[in-house]
């Protein structure tokens, strides 16, 4: 029999699992801890985390050289209550009863550090009010 989970769950997706959804899945363990869980995926992962992305992330403090781009899955969709969608368009599964928010946020890859800490900064932002949704009783 299993559990049902007590904590809300998110996944992030973009296209390649690099930049921005890595960016938003660290600032949700660094600033919810254990009260959300997280997940990451993109379309067409890319074959790794994009420097900068991680450079810009070092800058406040987290770490996120450790991550890998996932490959998005039904799976991953259908165990999360909230899909954050960055640019991956219609290739993200939709199943009936998920929250699906759709972030629109430029893309860092390519981009050079003061672009991506824009992004950061955004993305920060955005996870901060996600969090305040989920962890704050009517």
């Amino acid at each position: 029999m299993t559990q049902p989970h007590d904590r809300p769950s998110v996944l992030f997706v973009c296209v390649h699992n690099a930049g921005r959804s890595q960016m938003a899945a660290g600032f949700l363990l660094e600033l919810a801890g254990d009260r959300i869980d997280v997940r990451s995926a993109g379309s067409q992962p890319g074959a790794a985390v994009n420097p900068v992305a991680v450079e810009a992330m070092g800058e406040v403090g987290i770490d996120i050289s450790g991550a890998h781009p996932k490959i998005l899955t039904a799976d991953a969709v259908e165990a999360s209550d909230v899909v954050i969608t960055m640019g991956c368009g219609d290739a993200c599964p939709y199943f009936p009863g998920k929250r699906y928010e759709d972030w629109v946020l430029d893309d860092p890859a390519g981009q050079g550090i003061e672009v991506v800490r824009r992004v950061r900064d955004d993305i920060r932002e955005r996870v901060e009010t996600l969090i305040r949704s989920l962890t704050t009783k009517d």
